[in-house]
C-alpha cells in the first residue's frame, strides 16, 4: 500500500469516526470464511456497518478525529474489525447473539455517545443500554401518564370540582 493509498483510507476512516458516535473494537480472528459471512450478514439485518481495519491505520484516524476516544487505541491489537451503529447496544446485542454458536467475535472496546468501554467483561452491560430514542419514549410515557389520569378523571366525573378530586383520590389510593 502507497502512502498516498494509506493516507486516503486515515482520511475516510476519519470520516466514518466522524459520522458515527456508536463505534465497536472487535476481534473476529480466526472465523473461518462461513461463518464471517454469517457475522456479516447478521450485521447487516441490524443496519451495523462492519469492516476489517489495519491498526495503524484506525490509530491514526482516531488521532485525527475530533472525538476523544481515551485509552480506546490501546486496544488496537491483533485483529481488529470496526461496527458502526445507529443504537448504542445494536453491535453488542449481534455479538452476544452471535456468540451463542462461536466464540468470537471478541469485544475489545466501544465508544458510545462519547462513553468508551473497554474489554469484552463489558459486553452484557453495553446490551442493557437504552438508545436515546428508547430513554426519550420512557420520558414521554411518564410525562403523559399524570395528564392522562386528569383527562380520564373529567370525563368520568362528569366535570364537576367535586367529582374530578374524588375521582382523582380514589386513584391515588
Amino acid at each position: 500500500m502507497t502512502r498516498e493509498e494509506k493516507s486516503q483510507v486515515i482520511e475516510e476512516l476519519t470520516a466514518q469516526l466522524a459520522d458515527n458516535t456508536n463505534i465497536y473494537l472487535t476481534d473476529i480472528s480466526g472465523l473461518d470464511a462461513a461463518t464471517t459471512s454469517n457475522l456479516r450478514r447478521a450485521c447487516f439485518k441490524s443496519n451495523i456497518k462492519l469492516a476489517v481495519v489495519k491498526n495503524t491505520l484506525l490509530e491514526k484516524a482516531m488521532e485525527a478525529s475530533d472525538k476523544d476516544f481515551g485509552d480506546l487505541p490501546a486496544t488496537l491489537k491483533g485483529n481488529t474489525s470496526v461496527m458502526y451503529s445507529e443504537t448504542g447496544n445494536g453491535p453488542a446485542k449481534v455479538i452476544k447473539e452471535f456468540r451463542k454458536k462461536s466464540e468470537k467475535p471478541l469485544l475489545k472496546g466501544a465508544f458510545i455517545e462519547e462513553s468508551i468501554y473497554i474489554g469484552d467483561d463489558l459486553l452484557d452491560a453495553l446490551v442493557d443500554i437504552k438508545s436515546r430514542e428508547e430513554l426519550i419514549g420512557e420520558i414521554v410515557g411518564l410525562l403523559q401518564s399524570p395528564a392522562k389520569n386528569v383527562i380520564s378523571a373529567l370525563k368520568s366525573s362528569g366535570g364537576t370540582i367535586a367529582g374530578i378530586v374524588k375521582t382523582l383520590s380514589e386513584r391515588e389510593g
